[in-house]
């Protein structure tokens, strides 16, 4: 009896040993399709999961990431999405059993091929236009806002596929913008290519008209394409790039020379990729002090024909709560597109599954709401009403939407402020009680 016992048992555990989970075979497969993207050297992650020995240390912290859904980041509730980095159950239940059963590394030989990278960067660039020289980061107090003009001159007129803006020093980068300043424009005009200027400076003056938004960089964001349905962004030819960076000061003096990559189409593109500069947006926003759900509406009217949504991305600062994007069609009907968490620390855009038409006339409502109470610990100060404004503890209202439009589209047309945008600063908002009569 006693010798069956034992063989019993050793057939058990030799039986849960076989479907134990192990590195190699199973939480490797999981790794390369969801985090090595941004874990392995020169990412923007802070270690690196491509290897067993780079990841063991780490399985225990990763197993809560998943659970809690910490990681991937992804804060999407509602909507379609073809860049979705939801980890399915199976692959968190993977994870989880391989972290509580020691962390294995299993057989070398049911390792996956290891996944190759464009080396320091996400996309394989044709074109890298890089600050002519460092910017010097102080070490303390308030940065505001940098703009520097890089001498690019197009020699035709090129069509851009893809863009990733790589950071030169990521700890006193937080974000920025490659900015596209063709022949004519007024912004910048009179700038010195490489020198940098504050916002509201003289060499700032000038309508941005005619600038597009070329590439951003942000945490979390990584490369973008343009490529949806055979489109891409339009370059004129002649044009200069801006970077428009707003730098962190760390305690310590910095320099950093930023850059960004271009990809260009192989073939003409049947349509264009147009992204808004930050619209819809709520400049006369206000947020009470000390208010815990502060609701804040902004409005565009589509003014062109044949557009069509594809990619949406809200941005705000460190009250912010969360996110909707609503439609409402000159039929009257209303659709809602996406709706989501903000997470300051990951500034997350959403591809749409499928291009989503915007009939000319369409309205697109953005509706964020905020916590500015103590019980925000991002809070920089609860007791002050807060208005737009650049720096992180001011706020901001605004969306970075891209659509896909014809190739000889009036892109000054396409956005047109309304409704509650176009209203004037009250004591809150606005809201969607002030905008619109409604409670939700």
């Amino acid at each position: 009896m006693l010798r069956i016992t034992v063989v019993g048992l050793a057939m058990g555990v030799a039986a849960m040993a076989a479907s134990s989970p192990t590195f190699n075979k199973d939480v490797l497969p999981i790794l390369q399709k969801n985090c090595q993207g941004c874990h392995r050297p020169g990412e923007v992650a802070p270690m690196s999961l491509i290897t067993y020995q780079d990841a063991r240390p780490w399985a225990k912290a990763m197993k809560v990431a998943v659970v809690t859904q910490k990681m991937p980041p992804w804060f999407a509730d509602y909507g379609h999405f073809a860049n979705d980095r939801t980890m399915s159950a199976a692959d968190i239940n993977t994870l989880v059993t391989w972290a509580n059963n020691g962390a294995p590394e299993g057989d070398a030989k049911d390792a996956p091929p290891p996944l190759t990278f464009p080396e320091g960067w996400q996309v394989k660039p044709d074109m890298i236009v890089e600050m002519p020289k460092p910017f010097h980061v102080k070490a303390t107090g308030t940065i505001n806002y940098q703009n520097i003009k890089v001498k690019v001159d197009f020699p035709e007129d090129t069509w851009v596929v893809a863009a990733e803006m790589r950071a030169g020093n990521p700890k006193v980068v937080h974000h920025m913008r490659a900015i596209v300043t063709p022949p004519g424009a007024t912004w910048m005009a009179h700038a010195v290519y490489g020198q940098s200027y504050e916002e509201g400076s003289e060499a700032m003056t000038g309508a941005k008209e005619g600038t597009d938004l070329l590439g951003k960089f942000n945490p979390g964001l990584g490369a973008q394409r343009f490529d949806v349905d055979q489109s891409a962004k339009f370059v004129p030819k002649g044009s200069d790039i801006v970077f428009n960076i707003h730098y962190t000061a760390v305690g310590t003096e910095q320099e950093d020379l930023s850059k960004v990559g271009l990809v260009f189409a192989k073939t003409p593109p049947k349509r264009r990729y147009w992204m808004s500069p930050g619209t819809p947006a709520a400049f006369n926003l206000v947020i009470p002090a000390g208010d815990e759900n502060a609701e804040v509406v902004s409005e565009v009217t589509i003014g062109v024909d044949h557009a069509e949504l594809v990619y949406v991305q809200p941005h705000m600062h460190l009250r912010g709560k969360d996110y909707e994007l609503r439609a409402i069609y000159p039929t009257g009907e209303t659709q809602e597109i996406f709706k989501g968490k903000w997470n300051f620390d990951w500034q997350v855009g959403y591809e749409l599954e499928k291009p989503l038409a915007m009939p000319k006339g369409t309205r697109l409502v953005a509706i964020a709401h905020y916590d500015n109470s103590l019980n925000n610990k991002y809070n920089p100060d609860a007791t002050k009403d807060i208005h737009w404004g650049d720096q992180n503890w001011d706020e901001m209202q605004s969306g970075f939407l891209g659509l896909v439009i014809d190739r000889d589209t009036n892109v000054a047309k396409i956005f047109i402020p309304s409704g509650p945008s176009l209203l004037p600063r009250g004591k809150s908002g606005p809201t969607l009680a002030s905008a619109f009569g409604l409670t939700k």
